[in-house]
């Protein structure tokens, strides 16, 4: 039984495919708790949780904190922390059902990352995601995280941050413990069309680089923005 964890800010008006995506995962019975863990929203993110049946706590905005909050919240053995703006394609009932029935407690999945856009910019931008997940055991935030909560808990889980709290969690994993399931996570393009297919990438790459020589997220958040 997998509880789902979604950090929320402003999110009602993006937040339906995601949500519509997960109903088979409840009507199977492998989804045992939607928790949406919100930052001070001032939409009706309230009201969507209350409709869909998903538990809706408050708190202050940060990515970081409100998963963290989340998954203290959380019941299920196993969770699953997504994005508002990321809908999972068909087949990942039978993907995660999968995986938890073969994996041992240490190991962790995310999904196959990509953008909901028919440009071919956005297939080249898969691709490099999809290569820096393989190659070395980061994937994207948007890509979700399946993970044992016991094993969430002994590697710390999220900092309170309100940037890169996925690459920090992420480290702390095995890459041989991570396993890409063949089931794609479509999220948003709005950021890559807004700042441009070959530019947002860059940036992406030049943040993650100033994370990894120790500029503090705080920081760097101020530039993401």
């Amino acid at each position: 039984m997998i509880s789902i964890i979604i950090p929320t800010y402003n999110a009602a008006a993006q937040i339906g495919p995601c949500l519509g995506a997960l109903v088979p995962g409840a009507v199977a019975g492998q989804v045992r708790e939607l928790i949406l863990s919100d930052g001070g929203s001032t939409d009706d993110i309230a009201k969507i949780a209350d409709g869909s049946g998903a538990q809706f706590i408050e708190g202050d905005k940060g990515r970081g904190g409100q998963l963290a909050r989340g998954a203290a919240t959380a019941k299920g053995p196993w969770l699953l922390f997504l994005h508002a703006d990321t809908v999972l394609a068909d087949g990942w009932i039978d993907a995660v059902s999968q995986f938890v029935a073969e994996a041992h407690q240490g190991q962790a999945a995310c999904f196959t990352f990509a953008l909901a856009d028919p440009d071919p910019r956005a297939r080249r931008v898969e691709k490099w995601a999809r290569r820096r997940a393989r190659w070395f055991g980061l994937p994207y935030g948007d890509q979700g995280l399946l993970i044992h909560k016991q094993h969430y808990q002994e590697i710390g889980g999220f900092p309170d941050l309100p940037l890169m709290e996925d690459v920090a969690l992420i480290r702390r994993i095995r890459k041989r413990d991570l396993t890409i399931l063949p089931v794609e996570a479509r999220t948003s393009p709005a950021r890559y069309r807004t700042d441009g297919y070959w530019f947002r990438p860059l940036k992406n790459i030049g943040l993650l680089a100033l994370y990894l020589v120790g500029v503090p997220a705080r920081s760097l958040a101020r530039l993401y923005a």
